[in-house]
């Protein structure tokens, strides 16, 4: 008699991808939050900082793993 695979616990693999998730927003957050004390903490610029944190942490991100 053949036995299938086991499916992957899909908790496990939810919980891990949460936590990538929830570490790769800190990193964002911390990111913007740079930029605006850069600026003088003029206010009316957060969605300017949140995507430029973006793009500048997921872009290291990107190299790190291609590295």
């Amino acid at each position: 008699m053949k036995f299938a695979p086991a499916a992957p616990n899909l908790l496990n693999t939810t919980k891990q991808t949460t936590g990538s998730t929830s570490d790769l927003q800190e990193e964002i957050r911390r990111r913007a939050y740079e930029l605006y004390e850069q600026r003088g903490k003029e206010d009316g610029h957060d969605l300017e900082d949140w995507l430029r944190a973006e793009s500048e942490v997921t872009q290291a991100k990107a190299k790190t793993v291609a590295a």
